[in-house]
């Protein structure tokens, strides 16, 4: 299990009836035991799964339902009709379930025993077409629902389901998720801005915004020996140059003395009103009157994401949820995560790729090597000024990347199989950086990109893959669209032409 998810837990709930006599059930019941023991002691699932006993009545079933409903810790059901299970006693539990759900198509055993099978046998071991059946139900009710088809005790198997609790630790991060805005959208730039409200009832989080001002009441209060003992952690951990160690003596010490005390603002600011994520504009650092920051806030930007903060640039709400998400969703997974922005196209035939960067902000959990903290001039936003940030390039390796896109009647992700390679040197440009060639290849996977609308910032992961993207779409009920090694952009498009046609037909139905 993965410490982080320790509070969390997924529910077992079997399938079963009465027709066949108390010791069948039973048998029912000692065989799920053991598979969910099986399962939490696989060592391949992040999340504990508790065996919740049998259903074998419609009120056993609503009132399963109800209790995984009212319990926090639990975060999704997993149910499995070990026998035949009549549909119709699920139909009022599955009415009130709001909580993820997966349904095991599975068997206890692996093999048929050939020489011993009788009639006890198979009315026991009836998960060939039980599940067909609560399968039925759940189609004719129209559920979201995850399906895992497998052997329990494959290695297969257990990692589909671990994908899936992956997703719904992050699916109930985000219930409760607020995100504080510093400052609004850049002016006039759509793919950012949205609808909160409708991100709010359709993915759960809560956006806000916060005045520069009352940031800078958090500012005021920080104190120098905190400041002091951010900035030598700074410099125990990141390379840098000897120049800018000479304590309080030249300029740039002073740069990364107040980006330290935005940092410890910033964190102060978040933690007091539970924040799980920010974002910044470089049009709004406070006022002019002494009570703002000196710089944009890229270092502690990205010392926040690597502690787990979602952020945003430019305002931009739906990348710093997605990114919380993210980060989320890899706990205690070892290769990283970032808060990206198409930057610049390096046009070179089949080694065609797109340079990963922003101004500042990108999170230092996906660096290849140590990061160098520098300061350097950024000649842009309202305060022009020499200013502090880590500089490193990507791990070279594949990843996803994705994005959430507001298209008026609904929200739909796009999510891009990305393969990260080798950079040169960039001498001029000290930015934090990840050069990649979105699969299949540039001019598909940028095209199809540009196609269905996708943003220029996205959330990049490397160890996230299009299977947890699909579960969380699942989950939220949004439209997801995937750009992978398999795509072609007649078939990519005429697929955005039914999805628009499908989401139009359900709105008029509704």
């Amino acid at each position: 299990m993965v410490k982080a998810f320790e509070n969390f837990e997924v529910w077992f709930i079997t399938g079963a009836q009465l027709l066949y006599g108390g010791e069948a059930v039973a048998q029912v019941d000692g065989h799920s035991k053991e598979m969910v023991d099986g399962l939490n002691n696989s060592g391949r699932l992040p999340i504990k799964v508790v065996y919740k006993g049998t259903a074998n009545s419609s009120k056993e079933v609503a009132d399963l339902f109800a209790a995984a409903n009212n319990e926090k810790k639990c975060i999704g059901v997993i149910t499995w009709m070990h026998t035949f299970s009549p549909a119709k006693m699920w139909i009022h539990g599955l009415q009130i379930l709001h909580k993820p759900l997966l349904h095991l198509h599975t068997q206890f055993n692996a093999e048929i025993p050939w020489d011993s099978i009788d009639m006890d046998f198979m009315n026991l071991n009836q998960s060939a077409h039980g599940d067909r059946e609560f399968g039925h139900i759940i189609a004719r009710m129209r559920l979201r629902r995850k399906l895992v088809v497998g052997y329990w005790k494959d290695a297969k198997t257990q990692d589909h389901i671990a994908v899936w609790e992956r997703v719904c630790a992050a699916w109930a991060d985000a219930q409760d998720m607020l995100i504080i805005r510093f400052g609004d959208q850049m002016n006039n730039v759509a793919v950012t801005d949205g609808d909160k409200v409708a991100a709010e009832q359709v993915l759960g989080y809560h956006v806000d915004y916060c005045p520069a001002s009352e940031l800078m009441e958090y500012q005021s209060q920080v104190k120098d020996e905190d400041v002091k003992a951010l900035v030598d952690e700074y410099f125990r951990i990141y390379d840098c140059d000897e120049s800018i160690k000479n304590d309080g003596r030249t300029t740039n010490y002073n740069v990364v003395w107040n980006a330290a005390k935005a940092e410890l603002a910033l964190r102060a600011i978040l933690k007091a009103k539970g924040a799980k994520g920010f974002t910044t504009n470089f049009d709004d650092l406070g006022q002019t009157d002494g009570s703002h920051f000196d710089q944009i806030p890229g270092l502690a930007s990205q010392r926040l994401m690597a502690e787990g903060y979602g952020f945003g640039a430019e305002g931009d709400w739906k990348s710093a949820a997605l990114y919380r998400t993210v980060w989320f969703m890899t706990q205690g997974m070892e290769n990283g995560c970032s808060f990206l922005e198409d930057y610049t196209l390096n046009l070179n035939g089949d080694q065609s790729a797109i340079l990963q960067s922003h101004m500042l902000e990108v999170c230092p959990l996906i660096a290849a090597a140590r990061p160098r903290l520098e300061v350097h001039h950024l000649g842009i936003g309202v305060r022009k000024a020499q200013t502090a940030r880590l500089v490193f390039t990507s791990k070279v390796g594949k990843g996803v990347t994705a994005t959430v896109v507001d298209m008026g009647n609904r929200f739909r992700m796009i999510v891009n199989d990305v393969n990260c390679i080798e950079p040169k040197p960039l001498p001029k440009l000290p930015v934090a950086s990840a050069l990649w060639i979105p699969q299949p290849n540039f001019e598909v996977g940028a095209g199809c990109w540009i196609y269905a609308g996708g943003t220029h910032h996205s959330c990049f992961s490397y160890d996230l893959t299009d299977e947890y993207w699909q579960d969380y779409a699942e989950i939220a009920g949004i439209e997801c669209v995937f750009i992978n090694e398999n795509t072609n952009v007649d078939d990519f498009r005429k697929e955005l032409r039914f999805n628009e046609v499908y989401y139009m037909l359900n709105k008029a139905l509704m």
